[in-house]
């Protein structure tokens, strides 16, 4: 059986990101490092090619020193 998608998923403002990475002075290497991902999925986090698990999300929070969601992340809907 298929598996159904959710309406909604939660993408990487890279906008936001890059701007947390400067802040803290950090390399998205170094990101990929502390949040336990490789640097290929980091960078496709970040050029809109993947969607980061709910996990992944926490530590990307946790990493780049944010509390609110929308600090990083925004909701689109899915279309597939």
């Amino acid at each position: 059986m298929k598996r159904k998608k959710p309406p909604f998923r939660a993408r990487l403002d890279p906008d936001k990101a890059w701007e947390r990475l400067h802040v803290l002075n950090m390399s998205q290497n170094e990101l990929a490092r502390r949040i336990g991902r490789s640097r290929s999925f980091v960078s496709d986090l970040f050029h809109g090619r993947r969607c980061a698990s709910g996990e992944t999300r926490r530590r990307l929070m946790e990493v780049l020193q944010v509390t609110r969601f929308e600090d990083l992340f925004v909701m689109e809907e899915n279309g597939e």
